[in-house]
């Protein structure tokens, strides 16, 4: 089956690198128009936008911190002035700020839920506002819009240590759910990605080694995740192949979300 985004214009937001960057690439190769935000790397979102360009895409690298209200609200009217509408959000900017919950300070904690959270609000709602106001395209999509929140599969497994990360993913499981039952009727589709144990360059001291063996333990199918693992998932849910899917989280995570540990009877 091929999946066409033709003459439709997706946002990715922490599109610096990871996943992010993975899935804009993913977007702007079955046809979006590509924003590629970042916070502060610029070089590699530039560059990335540039890539896109290159090989016959259109893209444009956009800065805003998410987790703030004014910088939000200008990244998506910047999106709608460049390209004329918006059709995809999938809204991936998350950071991790780990300790033992007897030592985390409160502004770790705060730090954490406000981009990966109220982050995700934010950019939720910026986007269903554009969906509201640009109305139904039909000759692009048959949803009037499509939202795709990033979470992980911690906002279902326990995380000792880093409990304002797991917070923060559970938060946006029923986030999405309350979003997806509200605006299910206008024709906007809202869904999200948990991935697992995903092989990026952030995450290398816990998925190579010794360290990366005892991860694979974890997870029943015997392999660590690859970033078109979840490219490949964003560009099917932003996509009407999937036009049915609402509401609902995909888990992307080779199994890990079945407690490995209990496959013997615990």
């Amino acid at each position: 089956m091929q999946i066409s985004l033709q003459h439709q214009v997706a946002l990715v937001t922490g599109a610096s690198s990871g996943l992010g960057a993975g899935a804009a690439e993913a977007l702007a190769e079955a046809g979006a128009a590509v924003v590629v935000n970042y916070n502060r790397h610029a070089e590699p979102a530039e560059a990335l936008a540039e890539r896109i360009r290159e090989n016959g895409g259109k893209a444009l690298a956009l800065q805003a911190d998410v987790s703030q209200e004014d910088q939000v609200e200008a990244l998506f009217a910047r999106t709608v002035e460049t390209f004329g509408a918006l059709d995809i959000l999938l809204a991936n900017s998350g950071l991790q700020k780990d300790a033992a919950t007897v030592d985390m300070t409160l502004a770790d904690w705060n730090q954490v839920l406000q981009v990966n959270l109220t982050g995700q609000f934010l950019c939720a709602r910026a986007a269903l506002r554009q969906f509201i106001k640009q109305g139904p395209r039909p000759w692009v999509s048959r949803a009037q819009g499509k939202i795709i929140h990033m979470s992980s599969v911690h906002q279902l497994i326990p995380w000792a240590g880093h409990a304002n990360y797991a917070a923060s993913k559970g938060a946006i499981d029923l986030l999405m759910r309350s979003i997806a039952q509200e605006v299910g009727g206008q024709g906007i589709r809202v869904n999200a990605i948990a991935p697992g144990a995903i092989k990026t360059a952030i995450n290398q001291d816990t998925t190579q080694g010794e360290k990366g063996q005892r991860l694979l333990e974890l997870i029943p199918q015997g392999r660590l995740g690859e970033v078109q693992d979840i490219a490949n998932a964003v560009v099917w849910l932003a996509s009407d192949a999937s036009d049915y899917i609402h509401g609902t989280t995909l888990f992307i995570d080779g199994g890990m979300s079945l407690y490995p540990g209990f496959k013997d009877n615990g």
